[in-house]
């Protein structure tokens, strides 16, 4: 009788163990004591239960909007959610900066534009590194200054009006080179200052001169610019200086430095840009320089829609060609795009700051 009782005892285990505690039996075994307690039990239960439903449904809501939002490129997120959050609209330039994931913002921009229109507009984005004091340090000084060095130049052109051009350009001034001269001047200045405080961060440089007739662009690191013409084609305003680059590569082999692999191509193994404004221990072993490309676009041939200046954090995202496609599906928006476009590369995973400006063009070959 005890060993028929032990057999029972162990039938009953086995039931226990490979039926009524398998993960589905007690899935199925919750449900029903949930449907029991709304049915027949109290209405605290039922509360909670009808609670935990409508949560579901919430839920279930908010999935399908994002997913509609993600299909359509809109995503309206408050911007509390990424800790500092810039923004600039004005008549025909709007620019839009979230931090991000990362832990400090260090994206800068800044607009300076001519209310009459007789003198270039300048744009200018700033992706700092190492902190955020090379990036203040350019947004504070380099266009301004660029603007006071372009307003003497005029003068002295108006001076000259009734002479050849060759006469007026003999001392090899012009739009390109005061820009070249102003960045290299910012980054001797920019060195010496935070060299002295032992502070190694560094900026990339993306600056935009635009007149009646032309674009300049001036380049230093990894941010970039983009043009869409008449056609909706891409243009290039801008090309990354990068470690990795066979250009890039022979000048720093040639100055004894190297590049390695860290999570990308890096100078030195730090630096995951050939160029840049800063970064002083870099720049005292040469390996790192501040020599911008400089590049002109006749704007009656291209005869433009918008341009985009933004941070490498978009472009992690988007390619050139995608960019200039989904900002001109939304030029009739407030920011023309830009924050549209910031909002999708974020939830496309970019981590890090992400800084977006959109030049609208009125008209063709009207400059601004």
């Amino acid at each position: 009788m005890l060993e028929e009782t032990m057999t029972l005892l162990s039938l009953l285990g086995r039931i226990m163990r490979y039926f009524l505690l398998r993960p589905e039996t007690l899935f199925l075994l919750c449900i029903s004591l949930a449907l029991w307690s709304y049915f027949f039990h109290t209405d605290e239960v039922k509360t909670i239960v009808k609670s935990s439903r409508d949560a579901v449904k919430m839920v279930k809501g908010k999935v399908v909007e994002m997913m509609q939002n993600d299909r359509f490129g809109v995503l309206d997120v408050p911007d509390s959610e990424f800790s500092k959050t810039w923004d600039f609209k004005s008549n025909n330039v709007a620019a839009y900066s979230i931090q991000g994931r990362r832990d400090h913002m260090e994206d800068r921009f800044q607009v300076l534009t001519d209310v009459n229109k007789t003198h270039p507009s300048i744009f200018g984005i700033f992706d700092g590194h190492g902190g955020e004091a090379a990036a203040d340090f350019a947004k504070a000084h380099l266009l301004e200054a660029l603007r006071q060095q372009l307003l003497a130049y005029e003068r002295e052109r108006n001076k000259d009006k009734d002479k050849d051009k060759e006469k007026r350009d003999k001392g090899g001034l012009s739009y390109p080179s005061i820009l070249e001269q102003q960045i290299l001047s910012l980054d001797r200045e920019m060195l010496e200052k935070l060299s002295a405080t032992y502070n190694e961060a560094g900026t990339t440089c993306l600056v935009a001169l635009l007149s009646q007739k032309e674009l300049i662009v001036a380049n230093v690191g990894d941010s970039r610019g983009v043009l869409c013409d008449k056609d909706g084609n891409a243009v290039p305003l801008s090309h990354d200086h990068k470690p990795y680059q066979l250009k890039e590569r022979k000048r720093i082999k040639k100055a004894g430095g190297f590049i390695s692999f860290n999570g990308s191509w890096r100078v030195q193994g730090i630096l995951a840009m050939s160029r840049s404004l800063g970064d002083y221990p870099l720049k005292n072993l040469n390996v790192v320089v501040a020599d911008p490309d400089i590049m002109s676009f006749d704007l009656n041939k291209l005869q433009p829609e918008f341009m985009i200046l933004a941070s490498d954090g978009l472009w992690d995202t988007f390619s050139n060609e995608e960019a200039v496609r989904f900002i001109r599906e939304r030029l009739d928006e407030p920011h023309f795009g830009a924050r549209s476009i910031v909002l999708q590369s974020f939830y496309r995973g970019c981590p890090d700051n992400i800084t977006v400006m959109v030049v609208k063009f009125k008209g063709k070959a009207t400059g601004h």
